[in-house]
């Protein structure tokens, strides 16, 4: 028997190996949920200063943290996978 992770539901498909995955579309992205889901700007440059204070990876993190409800992040690079420790399919 294999168990698989469910797909989420009514998310945004993110492809993080092409033109979506740039740190400034990611960062466009999170700024425009963030202003069309009323965050307060103080939260909006708080979690936008978060998503650059560290590397890419740190910005994908972030990015998840607050916006994975809405968003699927999907790429077949290693690192990122590692990163999130999900098993890559063979």
């Amino acid at each position: 028997m294999t168990v698989t992770l469910k797909k989420r539901p009514n998310t945004t498909i993110v492809d993080l190996d092409g033109p979506q995955g740039n740190a400034f579309v990611l960062l466009g992205m999170a700024k425009s949920t963030m202003e069309k889901s009323g965050f307060e700007k103080e939260q909006q440059t708080s979690i936008l200063n978060e998503m650059k204070s560290g590397d890419y990876i740190n910005l994908l993190k972030t990015f998840e943290k607050y916006f994975g409800s809405a968003y699927t992040l999907q790429t077949s690079n290693p690192q990122y996978l590692d990163a999130f420790m999900v098993e890559k399919s063979a």
